[in-house]
């Protein structure tokens, strides 16, 4: 099964990619390793959720938000390589949650994205990951993802 089709059996939809609003590519590729920017979770074109985690959304809205974002950075990766079964491995991904000055629970927002691409990868989708609790992200996104993957 690919991953396309793994993702349509989860009932996930594959987004086109999103167009960069700002000075930067969708992604950089430098030998087996493809680099995408940070995605923020746009859905049809806008932003689907904006705010806070711990004031102004929860832990699953920000899971929520998570999975947006990886499947924004899927397409990125698709658009790039054609079909994500040139994905050999994800190896790396990066969350940026934007945080109440006392929430703490950075990394299971992050389990949203992790989570997706295990089911959609299997064992190459498990990666190293950091969590980060920042102040705010560019348009007042809840949750920002970007991931390092090792193509073929």
């Amino acid at each position: 099964m690919t991953p396309e089709q793994k993702l349509e059996e989860l009932g996930y939809t594959l987004p086109p990619p999103v167009t960069p609003v700002g000075s930067y590519l969708p992604t950089v590729r430098t030998g087996d390793l493809l680099y995408t920017s940070g995605q923020v979770p746009i859905l049809e074109g806008k932003l689907h959720q904006t705010g806070k985690l711990g004031a102004d959304l929860g832990v699953d809205e920000g899971k929520a938000a998570a999975r947006q974002c990886v499947l924004n950075a899927l397409a990125a990766l698709k658009a790039e390589l054609g079909e994500l079964s040139r994905v050999r491995r994800i190896v790396k991904v990066v969350v940026f949650v934007a945080s109440a000055p006392d929430f703490v629970d950075q990394p299971q927002v992050a389990n949203g994205a992790s989570d997706l691409l295990a089911e959609v990868f299997g064992e190459a989708g498990r990666h190293a990951r950091s969590a980060v609790g920042v102040a705010a992200l560019p348009l007042d996104a809840p949750v920002e993802v970007e991931l390092i993957a090792e193509v073929g």
